[in-house]
């Protein structure tokens, strides 16, 4: 399937930009990105990166070296504040591949059921991210950004 309206629409996005920008600002950390995430493809569409992550719009990792995959499999949000301080995530290849502490992801699913992507940020760095309070703002955020996807997006 070809994504690039996709990548498009939301690379051009102001919305999705100020999204970023707030989940950055929310977590203290230096990458964020909207991504399409199907069952082959794990695609950038907006990044954020203050830290030299080396993405941008229209880059693709593999999507099975990414947390993202397993997400779009449960549908259930990720959390991390340090990697090294759990007992699984420690021995999970995705962060030892891409060198990040701290991690959070959500899914984006739109209006009709439809899995889109994620809402997701790393750092090299542990950042609390795990508390109820932070995981409510990037719900929120997560929300906007599947709002603007349900109106851009046809």
């Amino acid at each position: 399937m070809d994504f690039s309206k996709d990548v498009e629409i939301v690379s051009g996005s102001s919305e999705i930009g100020a999204i970023l920008r707030r989940l950055c600002d929310l977590t203290d950390m230096g990458f964020a990105a909207v991504a399409r995430v199907t069952e082959a493809r794990w695609i950038a569409c907006q990044v954020l990166d203050r830290i030299e992550f080396g993405l941008e719009p229209g880059s693709e990792l593999q999507i099975k070296t990414t947390i993202c995959d397993e997400i779009r499999e449960s549908g259930e949000p990720v959390f991390i504040d340090c990697v090294s301080d759990s007992p699984h995530w420690r021995v999970h290849p995705t962060p030892i591949l891409y060198g990040f502490q701290s991690y959070v992801s959500v899914p984006l699913r739109r209006r009709d059921g439809s899995f889109f992507g994620t809402l997701c940020a790393v750092d090299p760095y542990p950042r609390k991210v795990d508390t109820p309070e932070i995981r409510a703002q990037i719900s929120r955020l997560a929300e906007e950004a599947t709002a603007f996807l349900d109106q851009q997006l046809i």
